[in-house]
Order: C-alpha cells, then structure tokens, then sequence
C-alpha cells in the first residue's frame, strides 16, 4: 500500500513546496524597494519553479487518472529471437538485459521463469517475472517487433545486418482471477535437456502443459523440482490466458480504442536500433534517441516516459 502511494507522495509534496516557494517569491517582488539584482533572483526562482510545476501537474494529472486497470500489475516478460538466426539470439540476450537492469533501477523484483539458450550467449527464448508496483503501466508499450541493425562480429565484409526479436508483456494474474478445468489440460513430464548436471537431466522434473481449448503450451524446465516447474509453468499459462481474453474484450470496442490495439499488436515493427548511427527510433511515434548505449544498459526511463505520453495523447502513426 505505501509502495503504491510513495511516488503520488512524493510528486504532491514537491509540488506543494515549489507552489509555496513560488507564492513567497512573488510576494517579495511586489516591494517596491526591492533593488534589481534582489528582482533578477527572485524572476528567476519564479521561472524555475514554474517549469517544474507544469512537469508535475502533468504526471500527477497521470497518475490519478487511471486509463487501464492492468496498469498497477506485475508482468511476464517473453522475448524471443525472430529472423537473423544467431545475431537475433544475441540482440534477445541484450534486450533481456536491458529490462533487467531497468527492473534493478526501478526497485522491482525479476525472476526467471524458463530459459533457451543459443550459443556465443544468446537467447532463443527466455520469460521471466517482473514484480513491483505499476510495472504493467510502464512496460506494456514494449509489446512487439524490435529490429536491430549492425555488422555482426563474425561479419568479415562490414555488412550491416538486420534481425529482430519479439517482446511479448503480459499482466500477471491472481490465481483466483483465471479459472482452469483440470480436463482442459494435459500435462507431460520430461527429463530437462541441456546443461545442468546435479540431477537436473537425471530425473523427470520438467513439465509441459497444454491448454486443449485454447492450444497454448507452456514448458518449464528450469528447477529441478517438478513442482516447482509446474506452478511456474501455470502461472504463464494463467497470464496467457488471461491476456487472450483480454485482446478479445479489446477487438469487441476496436473502434473506441483504436490505439490501445495498436500498442498491444505484436505483430508490428515497434522500434528500431541502429548501431552504426547509435540511434533507436520508434516507429509508432516516429522519434528517435542517440544515446543507444545507454539505453541498452537499461537507462530506459525517459523513452518509455516520451512513448507513453504520445500514446496517451494518440499521437500515433497510422
């Protein structure tokens, strides 16, 4: 509960301070006597105070008007690499990374949930949860298709390269909010393959479970305990289900939330990240960041905070 309220908090109290700070100083400035170094001083505290006040009237205008209920929500994260073969694995493993160290900054919780690796330290396909308070909010405008260009290391000619990876965030769900019938399942155990040893391919600890209505499956393989792989595996299965339902309820209204379809479609190119210009550009919005460095180490915030406002506003492209 504080954790919820901790930024509103924060971003009233200051507000209040700057509407204070800014009431004293006008009221120094209507003594007549007041010498013209004293007046510049005072002018400018007064601009000062009035550029950050409109900052906070807006994202406190934000945060007391709630446009999705999902928005206070935890997440599942799913990346995986798409065209570009072992380069798409290695921009995954980067992308996965980059929320990552984006989740540390914010203070939330990751855990990850079930892995694929490719060689040379990519990524086939990796989930994970993100717990915290309003990580929906934040992270839902990475839903889609994101493309990298650049030469790849094992490129000799100097070739630019274009793969991409899809980023999949799914609102994660109470266990009483998504209901499964035990007939709708079948569920399999395996023996867990890839690097593990300690038992961890010597028993039958890995789960697979498919939804026969929907026909989503869902594999985790990741703990030795089969248990433990089977409630993570429901826990993603819940949250797919729970998503799909959802884009259903969403197709029903398309033509009221043109835009909020828009964001959840997948199948789009959201945004592209051009190494040789060190220029991330999202399309949706049509702007572009140069600090691509920074970005990819997780200093994320000001993008995704320049995505949501224009989303917000539906300054989209068709």
């Amino acid at each position: 509960e504080m954790g919820s309220l901790r930024e509103l908090y924060e971003k009233a109290s200051r507000f209040r301070d700057l509407s204070r700070e800014k009431a004293y100083a006008a009221g120094i400035l209507e003594d007549q006597s007041l010498g013209a170094q004293e007046r510049e001083y005072y002018l400018e505290i007064i601009t000062n105070d009035q550029q950050e006040l409109s900052v906070l009237e807006k994202q406190l205008t934000e945060l007391f008007t709630v446009t999705d209920p999902n928005d206070k929500r935890s997440v599942i994260l799913e990346i995986r690499a798409g065209t570009g073969g072992e380069e798409a694995a290695l921009f995954a493993g980067e992308l996965y990374k980059m929320y990552l160290r984006y989740a540390e900054k914010m203070s939330w919780q990751s855990e990850q949930l079930s892995l694929s690796e490719a060689g040379q330290g990519g990524i086939k396909e990796v989930i994970c949860s993100i717990k915290g308070n309003g990580v929906f909010g934040r992270l839902k405008y990475e839903n889609g298709v994101h493309r990298v260009q650049r030469v790849p290391a094992t490129e000799s000619s100097g070739r630019i390269h274009t793969s991409s990876a899809s980023v999949v965030i799914l609102p994660e769900v109470e266990d009483f909010e998504v209901t499964i019938s035990d007939d709708d399942l079948k569920i399999d155990v395996f023996r867990a393959g890839g690097p593990g040893g300690q038992s961890v391919n010597t028993t039958d600890s890995a789960v697979r479970i498919t939804h026969i209505p929907s026909g989503i499956i869902v594999s985790c393989q990741d703990e030795r305990s089969q248990l433990k792989n089977r409630h993570r595996a429901m826990t993603i299965l819940k949250s797919r289900l729970y998503d799909l339902e959802l884009s259903k309820q969403t197709q029903e209204i398309s033509a009221q939330r043109k835009n909020t379809i828009k964001t959840g479609d997948r199948s789009e190119k959201i945004r592209t990240y051009n190494f040789p210009q060190s220029r991330i550009t999202d399309h949706r919005i049509k702007v572009s960041w140069y600090n691509l460095v920074e970005i990819l180490s997780g200093e994320i915030g000001p993008m995704i905070d320049t995505i949501k406002e224009k989303m917000l506003s539906g300054n989209v492209t068709e």
